[in-house]
């Protein structure tokens, strides 16, 4: 008869009588603990233990691949939680709109610029020190009695945004992804400064622009068929040019021109030890080079040189 002395038990649980070992640690494990191995069954720690030495899975970017695109789900859901806001408060939008630089009287109404300064204006805008308005506009879009396009400027740019943003965010990964993104809205925000300051602008379109430049670099570096591509580069240009006397063609092609060096970054860098840190460089210079014609467009406006 087998004497207690001789019975075994799993090193988790005591109490459980166990006879098969971990082929990694060598300690008893009960079939509560077992994980099927290559060879016999390891426990629930060395299993923990060997995942952390594998290599995570990348995007030919550098990306972690992720099969559901969280990022795009919520750029979305923050858009129309900002639409439903502008619905209910229409002064939304006269708060956070992209403007650079603009005058209110007296009587609340604005007016532009250029307008005669008295102690009867106020100025507004990025120009007042109001910095958020370069990323606040990109999630606001027109209400529904805004002008030409209505409720369908939302509708549009959102479409877009789901058709796009999930094959991007797929290619590069999430933390990339949103870096693309808001980089894009910044560079759109940034040439609306520059060329039209007094002009108030809504819309993501900046940052899907953005997008599209990044779904054609991508395609190139990917040696992708460039037919579908060349075709849907084709249709966002005439779109560009279309906007010119529509809607604000400085913001779109801001966001085209920073996302596609943004994502020339992604794509070129050379796949080893460097592609992160330099693709991290590049989207800092980006965002400090914005920054810079920012500061010195608002100085320039302050003092009256422009």
């Amino acid at each position: 008869m087998e004497s207690e002395s001789a019975v075994t038990t799993c090193y988790r649980h005591p109490k459980v009588e166990s006879h098969v070992r971990c082929t990694r640690c060598d300690r008893y494990i009960c079939p509560g603990c077992m994980r099927e191995a290559a060879v016999g069954h390891q426990c629930v720690e060395c299993v923990k233990e060997g995942a952390k030495s594998v290599r995570q899975a990348r995007t030919a970017f550098g990306g972690r691949i992720s099969t559901v695109p969280v990022v795009t789900y919520v750029l979305i859901g923050l858009n129309v939680l900002a639409y439903l806001a502008e619905l209910l408060r229409s002064s939304v939008v006269d708060r956070f709109e992209m403007l650079g630089a603009g005058l209110v009287g007296t009587d609340g109404a604005h007016y532009l610029w250029q307008a005669v300064h008295t102690p009867d204006y106020h100025a507004e805008g990025v120009v007042d020190g109001e910095w958020y308005r370069l990323l606040t506009g990109a999630f606001l879009h027109l209400p529904p009695t805004g002008g030409t396009f209505g409720i369908a400027h939302i509708v549009m740019n959102m479409f877009a945004l789901w058709n796009i943003g999930r094959i991007v965010e797929t290619q590069l990964g999430r933390v990339r992804y949103l870096s693309l993104y808001l980089l894009s809205a910044l560079g759109g925000s940034v040439l609306v400064l520059l060329i039209a300051p007094d002009e108030a602008t809504v819309g993501a379109s900046g940052a899907i622009f953005g997008l599209g430049a990044a779904y054609y670099v991508m395609a190139r570096r990917l040696g992708a068929d460039m037919g579908n591509v060349n075709r849907f580069m084709a249709g966002l240009l005439i779109w560009l040019l279309i906007s010119a006397g529509l809607t604000s063609w400085q913001g779109h092609l801001g966001g085209l021109l920073a996302g596609g060096v943004v994502t020339a970054a992604f794509a070129y860098a050379p796949r080893d030890r460097r592609r992160t840190p330099i693709q991290a460089a590049v989207c800092v210079g980006l965002l400090t080079l914005l920054v810079v014609l920012a500061v010195l467009k608002v100085s320039a406006l302050r003092s009256g040189a422009v």
